[in-house]
């Protein structure tokens, strides 16, 4: 399978607002981060890879499977992780109890389900925290949680959506060290706002704007693309804005 992810000319809308029509995209494997602003269709392409959404038009394959075809949706979903933005969980459910009830959902066998929620909540760092309510855990550890709950059944597809937000600084170095350790065992898709968390963990970069890919490359070709006048602190960030900027837009 050459991509694990594969659209042609995909549409996704709201009502009458087309978030995306037409995108071409495709995944390979590794770790790809998805950049782009606000409003740029980065978390609806999330939700339609995942098959939260169905596509409004074109082709999707994922894992080689057709995300246009309900037969297809239910195989796709046990083979694919996803930590969404915001994620419900059961408020008096403990760490440890919440990643086992989603080994669950996602059909790992019985014998093994506490071994494999033990061991997502310890690739995670949150071992200690296992037997805390989940009402209880800060934001950062919550977030910790969603990835444990996205990684517990050993899927082929990851995709995190902002896996980053509400991380210390300690946090976001391990948490990089995480998905580089998750990416010899899966092909991993993360959406971020924090531009030079790429520059450490991408196999490949994505910059998506207005609906449209204006970029895709590694972060050094992203850096290469930087101008003098361009805004950032940094030669990616510069690369990033160059990319928006010859769009017509710019960063937030």
């Amino acid at each position: 399978m050459r991509f694990v992810v594969e659209g042609s000319a995909i549409g996704q809308r709201y009502r009458n607002h087309w978030v995306f029509r037409e995108l071409n995209v495709s995944i390979s494997n590794g770790v790809t981060v998805l950049l782009g602003p606000n409003g740029a269709g980065k978390t609806t392409l999330l939700d339609t890879v995942v098959t939260r959404r169905r596509p409004a038009g074109g082709s999707l394959k994922v894992l080689g499977l057709d995300a246009t075809r309900l037969r297809d949706v239910s195989r796709i979903r046990q083979r694919t992780g996803y930590l969404p933005q915001q994620f419900g969980y059961p408020g008096g459910f403990t760490a440890f109890e919440f990643v086992r009830y989603v080994a669950w959902l996602k059909k790992v066998p019985g014998a093994r389900i506490r071994e494999a929620a033990r061991g997502a909540l310890a690739r995670v760092e949150l071992t200690e925290q296992a037997d805390k309510p989940m009402k209880k855990l800060s934001g950062g550890m919550l977030r910790r949680a969603g990835i444990a709950q996205a990684i517990v059944h050993q899927p082929a597809l990851v995709v995190l959506d902002e896996p980053s937000v509400g991380l210390d600084p300690g946090q976001r170095m391990r948490f990089r060290r995480t998905l580089q350790d998750l990416a010899t065992e899966a092909a991993v898709v993360v959406s971020t706002h924090l531009v030079d968390d790429a520059r450490v963990i991408a196999d490949e970069i994505v910059v998506l704007d207005a609906g449209r890919i204006r970029f895709r490359g590694t972060a050094q070709e992203l850096e290469s693309r930087a101008t003098a006048d361009a805004a950032g602190d940094t030669l990616l960030e510069r690369g990033y804005s160059t990319v928006l900027a010859e769009a017509g837009t710019g960063p937030d």
